[in-house]
């Protein structure tokens, strides 16, 4: 594409973000459905350029700071409480799926070799949880059904491009089971010591640095570093960069510095919104390309594996929770095993399968050999899109009417938790100043004055929780608004009579929010 071309699809994209969000507020759908379907609508509007996204864009621009993000903020003790479930669908499900999806595919298309189908069933056994995670968040759904399908993702994309990468093999060398098992202990065992390694360094660089423009770019690099090499040395960069971001979100030094820890929160917030909003976009835009590729002849043939494959995951997926993991009874370890879940958990799980954008990256970049001829690409790129729109649509669509059914859609559990968990410290700090002030390490005027601060603030969790309080106090906190506004309006007339520059505008404008009651109950 030209460079009028790509600012015709970044303008577009963009537009189609904006209007995705406000159409997903107002009509109460996922977001990323909104994102694909309007994508798509527009790829056919006259004047646009046919997209073709080149699947590096995705492997390489997208995925590693997705998955980083996604492994330096999980939930260590919950997924380790969760393991067994969590490897069950990563490794087990996973697994099982591409191979079930080659055996269907070679019964559709029986001239598609082996290796071929196994490429193409690794392509669409990952999922891609971020429609079901937004949805769950947003019902308020429980808390381990979200720990694990964010848990099963980290590692489903690793075990998945893990077996397109030996399948691709197969298709292009001479490949033997001996090779093949030789070549799967490197790849995961390489990217688990070369991430590791990776998140080792980053944590001791971070430590020494207090800048926070700096903090953020090594915390952007970071991910690239950990994959990009891995990738090139023939290890596995998915399970590298997971490793790279586990190790620095469990430990102290890889978070970023007090200082640096609020813009550097909100600049991965606003990365991590774009990329995967681009994602989806960029997703839709590609229909036309894949109708294109189709021709004629291949249609029924594309049609069939495409339908049968979408009934098989799903169905593979539903079955595997429902039947399968209640068999985890006979593990060792049974105060972790799957079968405590309730049949209604496991179900919503189950519909969770969506599949995303990087099924559609990994299809794209399958080369073209004799056993995978370029005329067949139609048909691989129909099947695997289908499969993505299908899933994605379908089961993100009606996930949030299961969920109700269910039960599973608890609208003020996070809340609540989050007020107790803000009571909790306000207390406890309250409850240190007071030991200060008895063993006289505090002057009374200060103690005073940070008791009324802490007295103010439990007042105001209080009143958002509905407890009784006392009427001077509702006025103190209303007070301390009309305070922060008053202020607010001093500091404008200082910038409209030329007194201050637009530079300490801002830099007072940012410490005003931190003393606006209302501000800081949002945060």
């Amino acid at each position: 594409m030209g460079p009028e071309s790509v600012f015709i699809v970044v303008l577009a994209t963009a537009a189609v973000v904006v209007l995705s969000r406000a159409l997903s507020a107002r009509l109460g759908m996922p977001n990323a459905i909104l994102l694909v379907v309007l994508g798509a609508a527009i790829a056919f509007l006259p004047g646009m350029p046919e997209i073709e996204l080149p699947p590096e864009v995705v492997l390489i621009g997208f995925l590693p700071p997705l998955v980083y993000y996604a492994a330096f903020f999980s939930a260590p003790r919950e997924a380790k409480a969760d393991a067994v479930p969590i490897t069950a669908l990563a490794i087990g499900l996973t697994t099982v799926t591409t191979f079930t999806v080659a055996a269907v595919l070679r019964w559709v298309l029986p001239d598609l070799g082996w290796a071929a189908a196994i490429a193409l069933g690794a392509a669409v056994a990952p999922t891609d949880p971020v429609a079901a995670i937004s949805i769950m968040k947003r019902l308020d759904a429980p808390v381990r059904i979200v720990t694990i399908i964010e848990g099963e993702n980290l590692v489903n994309d690793a075990v998945a491009l893990t077996a397109f990468v030996l399948a691709v093999e197969a298709l292009t060398t001479h490949f033997t089971v001996g090779h093949g098992i030789a070549r799967l202990a490197v790849v995961v065992a390489g990217g688990v010591a070369y991430g590791l390694a990776v998140g080792f360094i980053a944590s001791r660089l971070r430590r020494r640095i207090r800048d926070p423009g700096s903090q953020i770019i090594v915390s952007l690099l970071t991910p690239y570093l950990a994959f990009v090499p891995a990738d090139e040395l023939g290890f596995s960069g998915v399970l590298a960069t997971v490793c790279a971001g586990f190790y620095l979100g469990t430990r102290g030094e890889g978070l970023f510095q007090p200082a640096s820890r609020l813009p550097g929160q909100l600049f991965w917030e606003v990365l991590v919104f774009l990329l995967e909003s681009a994602l989806f976009v960029l997703l839709g835009l590609e229909i036309r390309v894949i109708v294109r590729e189709l021709t004629s002849a291949a249609w029924p043939s594309a049609v069939l594996g495409a339908a049968a494959v979408t009934a098989v995951i799903v169905a593979l997926r539903l079955a595997w929770t429902q039947f399968i993991f209640p068999l985890s009874r006979y593990l060792p370890g049974r105060h972790i095993a799957f079968d405590h879940l309730p049949w209604r958990d496991r179900l919503a799980i189950g519909w969770s399968g969506m599949r995303g954008a990087i099924s559609l990256a990994i299809v794209l970049s399958l080369p073209v050999s004799a056993r995978l001829p370029q005329e067949r690409r139609g048909e691989r790129l129909f099947v695997t899109g289908a499969v993505v729109f299908v899933t994605l649509i379908g089961c993100a669509s009606t996930l949030p009417g299961l969920l109700r059914r269910l039960g599973l859609a608890e609208s003020d559990r996070v809340r609540i938790e989050y007020q107790e968990a803000r009571k909790g410290v306000a207390e406890a700090a309250l409850a240190r100043l007071d030991e200060l002030i008895e063993n006289g390490e505090v002057d009374g005027r200060t103690g005073r004055t940070f008791r009324q601060l802490y007295e103010d603030l439990l007042d105001q969790i209080r009143a958002e929780f509905g407890e009784d309080v006392e009427e001077e106090v509702t006025d103190s906190l209303g007070l301390r608004r009309e305070l922060v506004r008053t202020q607010r309006e001093k500091l404008r007339r200082l910038y409209s009579k030329g007194k201050i520059s637009a530079e300490v505008l801002r830099a007072v404008d940012r410490w005003l929010d931190l003393e606006d009651p209302d501000i800081r109950e949002v945060g």
